[in-house]
């Protein structure tokens, strides 16, 4: 449990220390590559949800399609937003 926590924290640590070095030009790739960690997230989501062993797996299935769901949608509007400020009027 702790080894599992430790990992845990120091990826967190890792991940917001890279994410904070990325310049603003290379926002609009990472998002695109975040949407499509997310939708494998989503097909995982919907495997567990089909094939839990309880209630209660399904239930976190389901929680964890809807916030993928959410984080998909809300990265292609965040990127289409910026694609738009590129574009010649």
């Amino acid at each position: 449990m702790v080894g599992s926590i430790t990992i845990f924290v120091l990826a967190v640590f890792v991940g917001f220390e890279i994410i904070t070095k990325v310049p603003p030009t290379l926002h609009t790739p990472l998002m695109s590559g975040s949407n499509a960690i997310s939708g494998i997230s989503i097909v995982g989501a919907l495997l567990s949800t089909a094939l839990g062993a309880n209630w209660f797996a399904s239930f976190l299935g389901l929680l964890a399609i809807i916030m993928a769901t959410v984080n998909v949608v809300g990265g292609y509007m965040v990127t289409h937003r910026m694609l738009s400020m590129f574009q010649k009027r």
